[in-house]
């Protein structure tokens, strides 16, 4: 029996309100060969950080597993690209809009998004951009730890071809020790153009 692209929906994961686009996705993923290898949380809130993020390919792959499985993991994105037509396919699939120009910071208003919802699943990539950096954005660090929601590992690796979701993590009050621990878990992965240092 082949190995499932994609494992069970935990019961207490945000849904997304379709069936044709997840049924869609998965079909495209069998053609791709690319799986989603591990346990999703059973956890109504969780931020989930992807690495080593070297490509848009990424986005592609990782967009069509988050379609194929139904869950609606929100993802940040400029307000101004939602106010355009792009918003309204981009919404339902769970993009958020982040407003730069609010009052409150890109930290403060995840916070106050998680706050405000029942259930809310957070992808962020780490590195903040493709480009090869030395140090990654701390703001999921905070939003996990202020917020006080677990970060899910997911790591990307082009030679096999999966996400695989790693350990889950709690925020401590130490910043750059966890730092040092999560981005140690990732550089046995390799993306598209480099793994992570």
């Amino acid at each position: 029996m082949s190995q499932p692209i994609l494992p069970a929906i935990p019961a207490q994961a945000p849904r997304l309100n379709s069936r044709f686009w997840p049924w869609l996705m998965r079909s495209l993923l069998r053609l791709s060969g690319w799986r989603l290898l591990g346990e999703l949380p059973n956890l109504p809130k969780v931020i989930i950080i992807g690495a080593p993020h070297s490509s848009y390919w990424d986005g592609v792959w990782g967009l069509m597993m988050k379609i194929g499985l139904g869950v609606n993991i929100n993802i940040m994105i400029k307000r101004e690209v939602l106010d355009g037509p792009l918003g309204i396919i981009l919404r339902p699939i769970g993009l958020i809009p982040i407003n730069r120009s609010a009052a409150l910071n890109v930290v403060d208003q995840m916070v106050q998004r998680f706050k405000d919802h029942e259930q809310m699943w957070l992808g962020i990539t780490p590195e903040g951009t493709r480009k090869h950096v030395k140090h990654w954005k701390s703001g999921f660090l905070r939003i996990a730890h202020d917020a006080n929601v677990p970060i899910q590992t997911l790591f990307i690796d082009y030679p096999s071809r999966t996400f695989t979701l790693g350990p889950l993590i709690r925020a401590s009050d130490d910043h750059e020790a966890d730092m040092a621990t999560i981005r140690a878990m990732f550089r046995p992965y390799r993306g598209k153009h480099r793994n992570t240092e």
